[in-house]
């Protein structure tokens, strides 16, 4: 199945999308010479500015994505380097694991946690970042335009679970792993977008891919035209419109 993400989409709220980013890297402690890996690197272009803020010999990039992946080539070099690859195979321990805005694609975090963690070198690091605005109109109306006819029937009946847990319970998992310090926090971000119609464009480079993967494109056109109708009823017509979006930023180091 070719990938769905779409770059030129993605990149859209390039620089909304890349604040948390950097929110998260402040939490990162430098790592002279060390390793680093990148699990989601995207277009790269973050994974870069990862590699030089740390100061890691070497950074790998991970991604599932091929369409992502060749725009990631271009920063490749100097220790940095892009591997196409799956979150729940890869291998190798690392100075710091890091990850944003990637693992909420994965189910079951009371074990992908720890998993991705094992990864991490006695007195390495884990920084990760989730999205958590799954109660909000722009994810519920997405899923429920995907239990209506004829959605439901081509989807199988699937619809998007959400694997993110609530920060206390990150906090939790790390605490009990020994990682040590930790900081974990909800952050709402407030995006002002030119109208409500900036919503969709946001989640179509996004959370609706999953739901574009697994349609024929006239289906899908179907669908989207669908999801404008339910969410404009639902969150207005407002000229500009503000977007509050909530994340977890999570990191720990773990015990020597």
């Amino acid at each position: 199945m070719a990938s769905p993400w779409n770059p030129e989409q993605y990149h859209r709220f390039r620089n909304e999308r890349s604040q948390p980013f950097f929110d998260l890297l402040e939490l990162v402690a430098p790592v002279p010479g060390g390793t680093v890996i990148d699990l989601g690197c995207g277009t790269g272009e973050l994974t870069e500015a990862l590699h030089a803020k740390t100061g890691a010999a070497t950074t790998l990039g991970l991604d599932s994505s091929e369409t992502m992946l060749a725009k990631a080539a271009d920063h490749a070099g100097s220790g940095l380097s892009f591997a196409q690859g799956d979150i729940t195979s890869f291998e190798g321990q690392f100075d710091v694991v890091f990850s944003n805005a990637a693992l909420q694609w994965l189910n079951g975090h009371e074990t992908l946690i720890p998993a991705v963690a094992s990864h991490v070198k006695p007195g390495g690091q884990l920084a990760f970042q989730v999205p958590a605005n799954a109660d909000h109109p722009s994810h519920l109306v997405a899923h429920a335009v995907a239990r209506e006819a004829p959605f439901a029937e081509a989807l199988g009946g699937y619809s998007r679970e959400w694997p993110v847990l609530p920060p206390e319970r990150y906090a939790e998992i790390l605490d009990g792993l020994g990682f040590e310090p930790l900081h974990v926090r909800l952050q709402v971000y407030g995006h002002h977008l030119p109208s409500s119609e900036g919503v969709i464009e946001w989640v179509k480079g996004t959370l609706l891919t999953d739901y574009e993967r697994r349609m024929p494109a006239e289906l899908y056109a179907a669908y989207l035209k669908r999801y404008r109708e339910r969410l404009l009823a639902e969150i207005g017509g407002h000229t500009p419109y503000f977007y509050a979006f909530k994340r977890i930023l999570a990191w720990g180091r773990k015990p020597a």
